[in-house]
């Protein structure tokens, strides 16, 4: 047994081949000028049409096979007419062929050939062809007729003005040239009507209220159990009525006047009348797609108006953004930009009309509302880019509609979520910059209509447009709005889930902290009003939040006291200000601390001094003692771990390096402490490592009581040395042993190098020794290998260095 797409493909081959037997003896009659036996397989050809088995994809290819052999009988005619041949009789002659199929297929045909021969007014013919048609009533059949006398007429409707004192007419027809011409000579005849471009809207028109009936008359026939297949069908027979509204839609005497007092009227009366869901939603959106946007500007209302009065089931959503997008875009066509006209308050226009679609729709979906919405927003921002009012006053209709609808909390995955997202974004995008967004009274409580999920997407698209434009915020007004819209990016929000993807947590946190650094106020003291301003939201962050969020406010107020340190002489009260900020950092730090974070506040308190000792203000060494105290207090109570603890002492003891505010007085105690922390460190080679570095301090370290110079103490540099030695020795594991000795070396070499007159030949030659006599006892491994490069890299230095001889320093006696 065959499928039923079996059989429609054996069907469709059994009549194909009929037809490609009845054309060849059509031609081969023709070709011998026997036009009535021509005439008579045309007959039995175009006898096949009557079908009623063939699928409605199957009758178009059957459809067009014929209509293709139809040109040549056409092409026939046209020749033998333009000879003289008389063919009166024949446009009568066809009309009594047997079946009404073929008869009016025929008719069309001869009809056509009629007008281009001029035989007989076209307006007549045109009037006869579109009534008989009324005959076949099946509405594939039906369909497929009219479409061939719309294919047919395409080239000879009249499209000439109407002249209402009788003058001459010039033709603006889309005909041959030769058609043209003979149009001409009947339009200036006195006794011949060929019809003007009302004549045509008559006939397109009545063809197109036809084609529809049948169409819609498609939907009723059949078992109900075949609805869904049917209406796949009727979807793929629309273009043969959508080509009429193309044809009218190609008449050039059609102006605006006549489009608005003939076209549009006629179309909407039957679009509307039909009643019928598929017809109406696809009809709509064709006569927005073919006929120009200059002539829907001006039949705006009574667009829209029709649409209210579609069928309940007519997605009208889908048809008004179709209508909005087209115009949005008009205004932006190509690269000029075009005004609408004044006198059309376009945005006043489709607020209100859908306004009243979404009253007289209560069961219209609420994505859809919201989609109305959106392309009412892209048109505000297309047409009227500077008109802030109109886009909040379609956030306030939103924000009312969700109110009127008891919606809160909208579910991130869910469609009128994603519709508002949508709708969200797009001021966003479109002025790419969100400080425009603050002077948008709704836009803030619209965002609490939204779950945690979407709210915290829609504050990362407000936060990455800002860093992707740079964006600077000059006001604390402006931080404030914009922090509170992106709220869940600052603090814990009571629908939060309790547990967050971390690494997501962490780019995002990323994002504020980089933020923070397009907060710029216009003044200095605008900047300190600013950081105020982000400490208070960015504070109540959390400990998890305030760890990527803080440090990035307390580099932000370093960088405003150096600012101050600049501008001194424009302001006389800038040492209170800085001392002012400092305080602000110390307890910006302090918050960290309670955090229960240790490293990072270490690392802020050593910065912090370091930028006070670039700055001399009342009470400036005292500041800075406060913060390397502070530093200090860190490492002894918070941090524990042994690496954790060389590294701190490492950045202290080079951090105080690089100060030079402190007196003597205060110079001391620091330095004594950090020897005396480093000596303490738990590990043997930690303490070594720590000791060597502390040689640095007491060679390089400054002083104001020296001046700001180099303490150069050498002596105590050497006894930093030796007491580094002298742990390495107890160090039990040989090969860390041999290492430490590495090191310990090369800071003898790089002291001696730098002048230190306590260092000498012999100590070095008693160091590389014992390194030699110790090196070759070492297990081979990747760490005696290291040992073994550092070395021998120290005495290719060495000997390099021996070999060029330098004012400053002297390898001579050195053993290498």
């Amino acid at each position: 047994m065959m499928t039923p797409q079996e059989e429609q493909e054996k069907l469709l081959e059994e009549a194909l081949n009929i037809v490609k037997t009845q054309s060849f003896q059509m031609k081969r009659c023709l070709d011998k000028s026997k036009l009535m036996d021509g005439l008579k397989h045309a007959s039995n050809m175009l006898s096949e049409l009557r079908t009623s088995l063939l699928s409605p994809k199957s009758y178009y290819e059957l459809y067009m096979g014929i209509s293709d052999e139809l040109r040549h009988l056409e092409t026939y005619l046209l020749d033998e007419f333009s000879k003289g041949r008389k063919v009166t009789d024949l446009y009568e002659l066809v009309q009594y062929a047997g079946n009404i199929i073929p008869r009016l297929y025929l008719l069309i045909t001869v009809g056509v050939v009629y007008i281009k021969s001029n035989e007989l007014s076209r307006k007549d013919i045109l009037k006869d062809l579109v009534e008989m048609c009324r005959g076949v009533q099946h509405p594939l059949r039906g369909l497929f007729l009219r479409n061939y006398l719309l294919q047919c007429t395409k080239n000879v409707l009249p499209d000439v003005e109407e002249d209402a004192e009788g003058g001459e007419m010039s033709v603006m027809s889309h005909a041959a040239p030769r058609a043209i011409a003979g149009l001409n000579k009947m339009v200036n005849s006195s006794d011949v009507d060929a019809g003007t471009v009302r004549d045509s809207i008559d006939f397109i028109q009545l063809n197109f209220a036809e084609m529809n009936k049948l169409w819609v008359r498609m939907q009723h026939q059949g078992h109900s159990r075949d609805r869904e297949k049917r209406e796949q069908e009727r979807r793929e027979l629309r273009i043969l009525v959508g080509t009429n509204l193309v044809r009218l839609s190609q008449l050039e005497c059609v102006d605006i006047e006549k489009y608005k007092k003939l076209v549009l009227p006629g179309v909407l009366e039957q679009v509307v009348s039909c009643k019928d869901a598929i017809a109406q939603e696809y009809l709509m959106e064709c006569v927005i797609q073919v006929f120009p946007d200059e002539y829907h500007l001006q039949t705006l209302n009574s667009f829209l108006q029709a649409c209210a009065d579609l069928h309940p089931d007519v997605n009208v959503k889908n048809v008004i953004i179709a209508l909005i997008d087209r115009l949005a875009q008009f205004s932006h066509k190509g690269d000029v930009a075009r005004t609408i006209p004044t006198e059309i308050q376009l945005f006043d226009i489709f607020s209100q009309q859908i306004s009243l679609i979404i009253q007289n729709r209560p069961d219209m979906p609420p994505e859809d509302i919201v989609s109305l919405q959106v392309a009412l927003i892209n048109l505000a921002l297309k047409c009227y880019p500077t008109k802030l009012d109109y886009v909040d006053k379609v956030l306030e209709t939103t924000e009312e509609i969700f109110h009127r609808l008891n919606l809160d909390h909208l579910n991130a995955s869910g469609a009128v979520s994603r519709e508002l997202m949508r709708l969200m974004k797009i001021p966003v995008d479109n002025y790419n910059n969100v400080l425009e967004l603050l002077k948008l009274e709704h836009y803030g409580p619209l965002m609490e209509y939204f779950d945690y999920q979407a709210r915290k997407s829609m504050s990362i698209h407000l936060i990455l447009n800002a860093l992707e434009n740079e964006t600077s915020i000059p006001s604390p007004e402006q931080v404030e709005g914009i922090l509170s819209l992106v709220g869940p990016l600052i603090q814990d929000q009571t629908d939060q889930p309790e547990k967050e993807d971390e690494e997501d947590f962490v780019e995002e946190q990323g994002y504020m902290g980089r933020f923070i650094q397009l907060l710029s106020g216009a003044t200095t003291d605008q900047q300190y009003l600013i950081l105020n301003t982000a400490r208070k939201h960015f504070g109540n962050g959390g400990n998890r939040r305030i760890r990527h969020t803080l440090p990035a406010i307390v580099f932000a107020a370093y960088r405003l006291a150096l600012k101050y340190y600049e501008f001194r002489e424009e302001d006389e009260k800038w040492e209170k200000k800085c001392q002012k900020i400092f305080q602000f950092c110390h307890q910006t730090i302090g918050a960290l601390i309670k955090a229960e974070l240790a490293e990072l506040p270490l690392r802020l308190f050593l910065q912090g001094a370091l930028v006070i000792s670039q700055m001399e203000f009342e009470n400036h060494e005292t500041v800075a003692y406060e913060f390397m105290s502070q530093a200090f207090t860190l490492y002894e109570d918070e941090i524990s771990d042994s690496k954790a603890q060389l590294a701190a002492i490492t950045l202290i003891i080079s951090t105080f390096e690089k100060i030079s505010c402190f007196g003597e007085e205060s110079h001391e105690p620091l330095r004594t402490q950090c020897a005396l922390a480093a000596s303490k460190l738990l590990k043997k080679p930690d303490q070594c490592r720590g000791v060597t570095t502390c040689s640095h301090m007491f060679w390089s370290g400054k002083s104001r009581d020296g001046g700001g110079k180099e303490m150069r103490d050498g002596k105590r540099v050497m006894e930093c040395l030796k007491k580094a030695g002298r742990i390495a020795n107890q160090c039990m594991d040989k090969s860390v042993q041999v290492q430490l000795y590495v090191e310990i070396l090369n800071s003898h070499i790089y002291f001696y190098e730098k002048g230190c007159s306590e260092i000498q030949i012999t100590t070095l030659n008693e160091l590389i020794a014992k390194i030699q006599e110790d090196i070759p006892n070492l297990e081979s491994n990747d760490e005696s290998d290291q040992i073994n490069k550092h070395f021998a890299n120290t005495i290719a230095h060495l000997k390099l260095a021996k070999q060029q001889s330098s004012p400053n320093y002297s390898y001579a006696g050195l053993d290498v």
